[in-house]
Formats: C-alpha cells, structure tokens, sequence
C-alpha cells in the first residue's frame, strides 16, 4: 500500500459506486495520513465529495457515513497488524460493508487497470473532525443517571482511542485510569493488540493496582474491545458475547441475537434462557451484518471481540460494549467475575488454537473420517462443526494465512475439554 495505490482505490471507487460525498478518516500509523490524502485525491478526481473527518477510529466512519446519509466511508488503518502494514475498510450508504460478494474484486479490477473516465467537475473536499454527535449516539445506549462511580482501567495502546475516552468520560461519573492514551504511529509501548498474551500484562497489572473495578482494551483502529475482570484476569471473548447478549434482550425482550460458529452453546443457552433468539451466521463481518439486517437482529458477536448493533447500523463497535457492561456493573453491583465464572464452568472452552498447515483440505478430510463413527452432527456453515452429547468443535480454514483454526467446548468438563483438545491435535498432526 503506498499513495499511488491509494488514490487508485479512491478513483475506482469514485467510478464503480459514483457514491456522491465519501467520508473519509485514518488511524494513527505514520502512513496513514498521506495514504488518507492519495485516496482522497482520487475521490475528488472521480468526481466524489469528500468529508475528512481526521484521526478516528474505524467505526467512527460507520457513524459518520449512516448518520449523514452519505454514500460511503473510507477508513485508512491496519489496526492491529505490525508496524509497515496499512490498509483501508470500505463501506458504502449506510454503511454496509463491501466485500468480495458486494463489489471489492470490481474496485480492485479498475485501480489495477488504471484507467478511468475523465470527470468534467472535480469533487468538492471538506473537513469536519467534530465528534460531539457522534458522543451523544454512544451514550444513549445507557442510562447514565444509573451509573456508579465506578474506577475504569483503560488501555488505548497508543492507538485512536484515547481521544474519544476523554469526550466520552467528561458525561460520566466513572474514576478513569488512562494508560497509553497519547496517540502515537510509532507505536513506543507495542503495537496495539491485546489479543496477543504479552500485550495484557500492563492492563492486568493496572487494574491490580489501581484495585479497578474493570479493565478495558483496544486494537488500534478500536473496533474491537477486551475486557479485564476486577482481579485483572482477561476475559474470553467467548463469553462477552453471551453477556452482551444477555444485556440487550433485557432492553429489548425477544430479539435476534447472531453468533458465529465457533464457540456457540453458552451463547445458545443465555440467549434462549432470556427469551431471544440464536441465530447462527458464518464468521466475519460481512456475513454478520448481513445476516443481523436479514433477521433485524438487535446484536451480534464474534468471540475475537467484534460486537455488532443494530442501531449502530448493524456495524462493530469498540466503544459502545464497554458502556454496557458498566453499566450492567452498576445496576448489579456484581464484579465482571461472577457475571462469567458461572458461564465459564457451565462451558469451558479453548480458546482459538492455530495449526500451520500445508494442505487444510486434507486435514479437514483425515478429521471428518476420524469421527465417523461416532455419528456426530455435522455443520458446515463455515469451515467443520461437529457436535457430540458432551461437547463439540469447529476447525476452519483462516481466510487470510495457511492456518487451521480449532476451538473447543464441553459442558462443564475442562479435563474433558483438555483431553479432546489433545487428541484433536494429534489427527491435525498425523500422530493418532
């Protein structure tokens, strides 16, 4: 990804989607903002309107595009990925995703030909970084009135969040612990990704600390949140899902709630117990959205801590997950840890696993062979689902590395859960 790249993209999306004004934001890296200036000289050359709304975060273009009727948004960002990587998210009106299926592949036919019709007027550029609308969209999905002044750990990691923590915070009564909140492209204290193990010490050790009632962290681009218990334990996407699920359908009884196939029975199981409905979609966002605007669904959520809403536009939010759950911590006044110990051993889980591979194909083959004869449910929603009385898995094919990924659950076994992990393990490995 360099300028002329960009504005490549900016030209072939201008001609495919003629979409009238673009929003157009960056995240914090050192390219993004001349990579930001390339593709939105190639709107303007397409003959687009371009609003710049800045330094953001991603789902801050999401806002920005439904909330002003625009005809799409443009966000410049590799969230968490290393140092030299960068990237762009695309969205059209109303901010649905573009993928392979709704028009990626055509764009990215037109800026490798490179040749575009010419405009007559060129498109008119604006700038607008105010996010006080955007604020007041986030806090209407608590009730502010009923928050505890609660002490709140938050970890921007150098990344986009910072900024919006502080808009955000000055509405409410909670006791901030601000760490790496200066956004920085240089990345001093790592590259902002708490899923990676060495990166939550700081956050953990924090919330010990400052003896906090909750821990918070964002990758870089803040579309996705991470949450820390009281005694600074990291938290299982996984089990988010089934608590946000929980949350929503207390605001709005019987609802959808998407989920993707990974990890599913304690999500399955919150959400039937509180009267909703779980609805099953394939991984990723495109899919997830889809599917929610198909449905109506109130919620979705990924175990990697993507949380999807409806009145956020069917978009992923990292910002609106953290407001509820303090919220809930408020209205309970039970710590984060009781709202998931009980979830935790009612379906222990093992986290993703991944396995380098030659050939997943094959894998997947010697895997489905192997458990014939047990006569599992089989579901092929994505990747392989098997499902047996006392626990099930999912291994799937990564969209992006040669990488099979498997999670597993039981029910409320983990030397159970541990011994089939193993014995996965060795089919994967052809040593069974």
């Amino acid at each position: 990804m360099n300028p002329d790249i960009a504005y490549r993209i900016g030209r072939a999306y201008a001609e495919y989607l003629n979409p009238g004004q673009v929003i157009v934001g960056r995240d914090v890296r050192l390219q993004s903002a001349s990579l930001a200036a390339a593709v939105s000289d190639g709107l303007l050359d397409g003959g687009a309107g371009v609003l710049d709304i800045g330094l953001c975060g991603t789902e801050e273009i999401y806002f920005q595009t439904f909330h002003r009727g625009s005809g799409g948004g443009i966000m410049v960002t590799a969230s968490h990925n290393p140092m030299d990587y960068n990237g762009m998210k695309l969205v059209r009106q109303d901010s649905r995703p573009i993928s392979g299926d709704t028009g990626l592949y055509e764009i990215r036919a037109l800026a490798e030909q490179n040749i575009f019709q010419e405009k007559p007027v060129r498109g008119v550029l604006a700038k607008d970084d105010n996010k006080q609308e955007y604020i007041q969209h986030l806090l209407s999905y608590i009730d502010i009135n009923a928050l505890q002044s609660l002490k709140v750990v938050a970890n921007a990691g150098n990344g986009c969040a910072g900024p919006v923590m502080d808009l955000l915070t000055r509405h409410l009564p909670i006791n901030l612990v601000r760490i790496h909140f200066e956004p920085d492209g240089s990345f001093p204290h790592g590259i902002p990704n708490p899923l990676l193990p060495e990166n939550r010490n700081v956050t953990s050790e924090a919330v010990i600390r400052h003896q906090a009632d909750i821990g918070i962290a964002w990758d870089g681009d803040f579309d996705r949140c991470f949450f820390f218990d009281e005694k600074g334990r990291f938290i299982e996407g996984y089990y988010l899902v089934g608590l946000m699920a929980e949350v929503l359908l207390e605001k709005t009884p019987g609802a959808g709630i998407i989920h993707d196939p990974r990890l599913t029975w304690n999500t399955i199981d919150l959400v039937t117990q509180k009267g909703g409905v779980p609805i099953q979609s394939k991984t990723g966002h495109a899919f997830i959205k889809e599917r929610m605007r198909c449905e109506n669904a109130i919620y979705g959520g990924e175990m990697s801590a993507h949380h999807y809403f409806r009145d956020f536009a069917y978009c992923d939010s990292g910002m609106i997950p953290w407001l509820l759950i303090v919220e809930r911590l408020s209205k309970t006044g039970q710590p984060l840890s009781v709202m998931v110990d009980e979830r935790m051993r009612a379906f222990p889980c093992s986290g993703e696993i991944n396995f380098v591979v030659d050939n997943t194909g094959a894998i997947l083959n010697r895997i489905r062979n192997y458990f014939a004869a047990d006569h599992p449910d089989i579901d092929e929603t994505d990747g392989l689902s098997f499902t047996f009385p006392a626990w099930r898995f999912n291994l799937r094919s990564s969209n992006t590395e040669p990488l099979l990924r498997l999670n597993v659950e039981t029910r409320a076994d983990e030397v159970y859960l541990r011994d089939r992990v193993s014995e996965i393990k060795k089919v994967i490995e052809g040593n069974f």
